[in-house]
């Protein structure tokens, strides 16, 4: 019998022993959806000096949003990019805008409300998806995403990183754990109807799988809608990028990586739709590991060595 039809995972029509993004999409819009990245021109707080200046060590000038259309350009043309960009390979039917590029909510309500509504009025929009950090969440901003998810599928998405407060200092992340869990427990209470997708990062700087994974076991007890996964690499331009190349930081080797995803897969909540297990950098930028370039390979050593365990999505998670 196949991987598919010997798979114990309850959230899961395929191989995959985790209940992936595309899955939850099919099941809630009846089809796949396909993301477009925009950049709203928001900045980040610990880059304007309101708790820091210069940005998360790892961040690109572009704070995440590298793939991500210009912010030089209205909502409406970077959609019309990026549906164009996508149209030759995807079903474009179903379309969920994703303000990706640094802190989405940052700004006035009344600017949010101008980028946001711009991307809801485009056609086949199903959904949308706005990252930010849990320390930018004002009483108003809240309101308007409650009135927010009483209209479309509203996810936030809200970068952690890391529990361990030294590791946040040294990333300049901008703010503890408890911030980051007074910021969560405010936005949950706002409305059962937005969807919470917490952001963690596997190797940062004096991590070990250890520590990484208490991360994971705290985070699994807040019972995150989503979460999101993602390697560690290195941009040029970076501090981090500086550190590697001083010999003061080495990237996770792939094996290690593999490893260590797997554990914590075991330790999410089975309900919990895992959005991504990976990353890699933009063409050039990319310093190191060059193995995250091979994305699916990654994923598929990830699926594989799942089967080998025996294992799945919450076989460890205890309520």
């Amino acid at each position: 019998m196949s991987q598919k039809e010997t798979n114990p995972f309850k959230n899961s029509d395929t191989n995959k022993r985790y209940y992936t993004y595309d899955y939850y999409l099919r099941q809630k819009f009846g089809g796949k959806c396909v993301k477009i990245p925009l950049d709203g021109g928001f900045t980040c707080p610990n880059i304007d000096g309101r708790c820091g200046y210069g940005g998360c060590i790892y961040c690109s000038g572009r704070g995440s949003g590298d793939f991500a259309g210009s912010a030089e350009k209205s909502i409406k043309e970077q959609f019309d990019e990026g549906i164009s960009l996508l149209s030759g390979k995807w079903d474009t039917s179903r379309k969920i805008a994703y303000f990706q590029a640094h802190t989405n909510t940052y700004a006035p309500v009344s600017v949010l409300r101008e980028k946001f509504e711009a991307a809801l009025a485009e056609d086949g929009v199903v959904g949308l998806n706005i990252a930010t950090r849990a320390d930018c969440l004002e009483n108003d901003v809240l309101s308007y995403l409650s009135s927010l998810a009483e209209r479309t599928e509203l996810t936030v998405e809200l970068g952690l990183q890391t529990a361990n407060d030294e590791t946040a200092k040294v990333i300049n992340r901008g703010h503890s754990f408890k911030t980051f869990c007074e910021g969560y427990e405010r936005l949950r209470a706002a409305s059962d109807k937005i969807n919470i997708c917490v952001h963690l990062i596997f190797g940062l700087p004096g991590e070990n799988s250890e520590m990484m994974l208490d991360t994971v076991k705290k985070v699994a007890k807040m019972k995150p809608d989503q979460i999101k996964l993602h390697l560690l690499y290195v941009l040029r331009g970076t501090k981090l990028g500086a550190m590697y190349g001083s010999g003061e930081y080495t990237p996770m080797e792939e094996d290690e990586y593999v490893s260590v995803i797997c554990d914590a897969l075991e330790l999410l909540p089975p309900d919990t739709v895992v959005c991504r297990l990976t990353g890699d950098g933009a063409g050039e930028s990319l310093l190191a590991p060059m193995w995250s370039r091979k994305k699916t390979a990654v994923v598929n050593n990830i699926d594989k060595e799942l089967f080998r365990r025996g294992s799945y999505q919450g076989i460890k998670y205890k309520k």
